[in-house]
């Protein structure tokens, strides 16, 4: 998967426009990052990546970049 479907796919999840999310664009920035995004999260990245990922570890994320590294 690049890099373009990841960042599709969280802007699906954050459900912004396409083309908003930048791989540097900070989380903390993003009105859309709240708890029901952080879920969501959860179940993209089991659903679709087969990861599992915790609440410290969504923590730990600062920018969309350390989301997309996950991914991987």
């Amino acid at each position: 998967m690049t890099i373009k479907e990841k960042l599709a796919l969280l802007e699906d999840t954050f459900e912004i426009e396409e083309g908003e999310l930048k791989e540097d664009s900070k989380l903390s920035e993003l009105e859309e990052w709240d708890s029901m995004t952080k879920l969501s999260l959860i179940v993209l990245m089991e659903d679709e990546f087969g990861k599992k990922i915790t609440g410290e570890q969504i923590k730990s994320f600062i920018t969309v970049k350390d989301i997309l590294d996950f991914m991987e």
